[in-house]
């Protein structure tokens, strides 16, 4: 019974231990599964994060070409527009640096204007606002930039004429404080190039010196003309013949923006009045505001006008916007419209607040000259009135003299306001032994003598082979040594049969030169002309300067002595 009882507990016991056991095993594979389901579902987590992270980097990499691109896009084009040079000649017309944050390529961002939103077809091209052809030194810096737009001309081109003209009427030290920039507005290279030499060959000095650039656009500049419109009545050549003047204007303005303070527009077709420049630059510094926006020294078209550069940004901008609707005249009217101009008020309010901005200068400095337009098959025959009314200079006055001459005068155009610098002397047709005489009331020293014929609107009725001669006084009373210095000096000069010493001549319609002091007090001074002329002369200035005190002249012959300016 002991023996079986003790049997029972350790039978006992061991299920127990085993119950235990299977109890523990089942507990502890159920935490192991636990586990397992626990690092699946981290796994799973991960790898959607993973995925996600990898989309992520894709779109941040797509964005990121897209930025790259517009880089390299604006790089390029930078480059473009300033020619290799660091200026910033056309940089007021792409993306201003400051606003890069904002102009960048998402797709969200706004984007600002530029001269591609108006002309996109120069995105076609990288060299579309590079010139073709450049020839000058790229002088910077000055006060004044003067714009000559050129095109072919089936007729004639006055082109040459035109800047002859412009700078002939410069000082040495205007020369120095400008730039005249010549646009060559046509694609043809042969032509340009032709035109390019032409003005090389003629201006050689001009051209080193930094005066003188010439340029010409790509031919990628221009659209497609063929698809404008007819507006206005107008046929479509002459829409075509407009719409490119406008963007030739732009052009020019854009070249020239960042070369000096103030910017004149001019054309290919004119002459100027002496003192052109000075005057320009004196007018533009004597106005009492900063408010103009242009200056007008020509009553015609587009020419003489003059801009502050820091308004040709804004100018170019808006004739972009519209320079297939309308001609230039009428833009630059509606830029100041849109200034000043109150839709509620009459259009005499409107024309007294564009006066304001609009200020016109008289005389005129410049005229168009040409006949043959560079529209085909037009005669322009337009003339500026207030031209021909020079203001009269004062600053010399001529000794006292009687004047004659053997020529014919022309209407009102006489002798005695030439003499007196009111007006010019104009004659028919000159033949050879024709005289204009100085006699002088008082016998009296001169140091200096000044003739110019021709004038601006007749530059080919000047004087030819027509000689400067003067007469001395031969008084026994004056001063016996001059007298005998004169008698020595007559014989370096040739004499005419009635006693008039040859001291000078015409050359190019001008004569000029310094009297010998030797040959004492004068009595007369004479223009004889030696051949026949085949057109009319023009008389247009006359400057004789007395000798100045000190030079051997009596008391009497200094009274009231002047030099010559």
């Amino acid at each position: 019974m002991r023996l079986r009882n003790g049997t029972f507990l350790t039978l006992l016991l061991f299920c127990l231990c085993a119950f235990l056991s299977l109890s523990w095993y089942a507990a502890l594979s159920g935490q192991k599964g636990d586990v397992v389901d626990v690092y699946q579902r981290e796994f799973l987590a991960l790898r959607d994060r993973l995925h996600a992270a990898e989309q992520e980097s894709l779109k941040r990499s797509k964005e990121l070409n897209l930025v790259l691109d517009e880089i390299k896009r604006a790089v390029s084009e930078r480059q473009a527009l300033r020619e290799g040079e660091g200026n910033r000649t056309w940089g007021h017309l792409t993306e201003d640096p400051r606003l890069k944050p904002w102009n960048g390529s998402h797709r969200h961002v706004l984007h600002l204007p530029t001269v591609f939103h108006h002309l996109p077809h120069l995105l076609a091209k990288e060299s579309s606002l590079q010139p073709a052809v450049r020839v000058g030194q790229g002088r910077t810096g000055v006060s004044v930039v003067m714009g000559i737009p050129s095109v072919r001309r089936e007729v004639h081109s006055y082109l040459t004429d035109t800047l002859h003209s412009l700078i002939s009427e410069l000082s040495p030290q205007e020369k120095e404080d400008s730039v005249i920039v010549v646009l060559i507005a046509e694609t043809d290279p042969q032509y340009t190039s032709a035109v390019t030499e032409n003005i090389k060959a003629l201006f050689p000095t001009e051209i080193h010196s930094g005066l003188l650039e010439v340029i010409s656009p790509s031919p990628h500049f221009y659209p497609d003309f063929s698809r404008l419109r007819e507006s206005f009545g107008d046929p479509k050549e002459r829409v075509r013949w407009r719409t490119k003047q406008n963007l030739d204007y732009c052009f020019l303005m854009m070249y020239a923006q960042s070369k000096g303070i103030y910017y004149v527009q001019l054309e290919d077709d004119i002459v100027a009045k002496p003192n052109y420049l000075s005057t320009m630059k004196n007018f533009a510094l004597q106005q009492p505001s900063e408010d103009w926006m242009i200056l007008e020294f020509s009553q015609l078209g587009f020419i003489g006008k003059m801009f502050k550069s820091l308004d040709l940004s804004l100018i170019v901008e808006f004739i972009l916007m519209f320079y297939r609707d309308k001609p230039i005249d009428w833009l630059l009217d509606h830029i100041l419209w849109v200034k000043v101009c109150n839709p509620e008020k009459d259009a005499k309010h409107c024309d007294r607040q564009k006066a304001n901005l609009r200020i016109r200068f008289k005389p005129s400095l410049f005229q168009h000259v040409g006949t043959h337009s560079s529209l085909a098959g037009k005669i322009q025959k337009l003339k500026d009135k207030d031209f021909g009314k020079q203001a009269l200079r004062k600053e010399h006055v001529n000794p006292p003299a009687e004047v004659s001459t053997s020529l014919k005068t022309y209407q009102h155009f006489t002798l005695e306001k030439a003499y007196l610098r009111e007006d010019f002397f104009w004659a028919f047709t000159p033949a050879a032994g024709d005289f204009i005489r100085f006699r002088f009331f008082q016998p009296l020293r001169l140091e200096r003598f000044f003739f110019r014929s021709g004038n601006i609107e007749h530059p080919e009725d000047k004087l030819f082979n027509t000689s400067v001669e003067v007469l001395p006084f031969d008084n026994p009373q004056s001063d016996k040594e001059a007298l005998q210095e004169g008698r020595a000096a007559t014989l370096r000069y040739p004499r005419s049969p009635d006693g008039y010493l040859q001291i000078g001549s015409f050359y190019k319609g001008v004569a000029e030169g310094e009297v010998d002091p030797a040959f004492g007090p004068l009595e007369a001074l004479r223009l004889s002309i030696q051949t026949d002329s085949p057109v009319w002369v023009i008389l247009s200035e006359v400057r004789l300067g007395r000798a100045r005190p000190g030079m051997g002249s009596s008391e009497g012959d200094l009274r009231g002595a002047q030099r010559l300016c």
